[in-house]
């Protein structure tokens, strides 16, 4: 049976949640790759993050974008590899972000008790897509480029599977 969750999620939301459950996730998510972690954290460490993500859900994603007269279409929304953002996972999730959204998996320990990791297919960019209703907002484009700024996405049931649970377990073991 799948769960449906809103944004921004609780605490209560991802301990309830087990490996191998499918997830339709609704609400705003957040964008980000490497050069976005290492923004996030710094401008965090400083008390001067534009945005507020306790309780927010990560998406390893560069989208392809496109101008719609004053706003945003996403024409693709795949997950890039989430490996590489390790090195920034115990600090993002101690900003209290509640999910990650990728695809191949991550280090295990820094979610349990706290976050989970929800896996979407690689490939499928033009899937992940339709679940994206508006832009909201785009942090950093100019300073970091498309792929790597931050997109916040409205989502409306995003089809995800719960891959790491906050109890450590991993489709990936």
């Amino acid at each position: 049976m799948a769960v449906k969750l809103k944004t921004p999620l609780r605490v209560e939301d991802v301990l309830n949640l087990r490996a191998g459950e499918v997830v339709y996730l609704s609400g705003p998510i957040y964008t980000a790759r490497d050069s976005a972690h290492r923004k996030i954290l710094r401008l965090a460490e400083k008390g001067e993050l534009p945005f507020n993500i306790e309780g927010a859900v990560i998406y390893h994603c560069g989208p392809v974008v496109r101008r719609k007269d004053e706003d945003w279409g996403i024409v693709s929304a795949g997950p890039t590899t989430s490996a590489r953002m390790n090195p920034y996972l115990d600090d993002i999730l101690s900003l209290g972000v509640r999910g990650i959204i990728g695809k191949g998996g991550m280090e295990v320990e820094p979610f349990k008790g706290r976050a989970v990791y929800l896996a979407f297919t690689g490939g499928a960019g033009s899937l992940a897509a339709e679940s994206v209703k508006r832009v909201v907002d785009v942090y950093w484009l100019e300073e970091l480029g498309i792929p790597e700024a931050v997109w916040v996405l409205e989502v409306e049931d995003f089809p995800l599977l719960v891959a790491i649970d906050s109890r450590g377990n991993s489709l990936y073991r």
